[in-house]
């Protein structure tokens, strides 16, 4: 009997383990992201900051790093965010 128990809560113990690197690894936060920019027409490689605004919907909201400007702050308008 007490096997089956202990059994019961590894079972538990593992689903919420799945869990929660499933919420770390897709959920929100930033996120490295391939888009090509429509102001110069280039791949570029950016870093994207995915938030929830709702529940269960993962939005891209605002762009932190590109590798377009190397090491500056983002001038750009931002326009590739309509296409992540």
């Amino acid at each position: 009997m007490t096997h089956i128990i202990e059994l019961e809560v590894f079972g538990v113990f593992l689903a919420w383990m799945v869990s929660a690197y499933a919420i770390w690894k897709w959920g929100p936060g930033s996120r490295p992201r391939s888009v090509r920019c429509p102001e110069s027409g280039k791949k570029a490689s950016v870093l994207a900051v995915q938030q929830e605004p709702e529940f269960g919907c993962l939005r891209v909201m605002d762009v932190r790093k590109c590798s377009l400007i190397p090491g500056q702050m983002l001038s750009c308008e931002k326009t590739c965010l309509a296409r992540l």
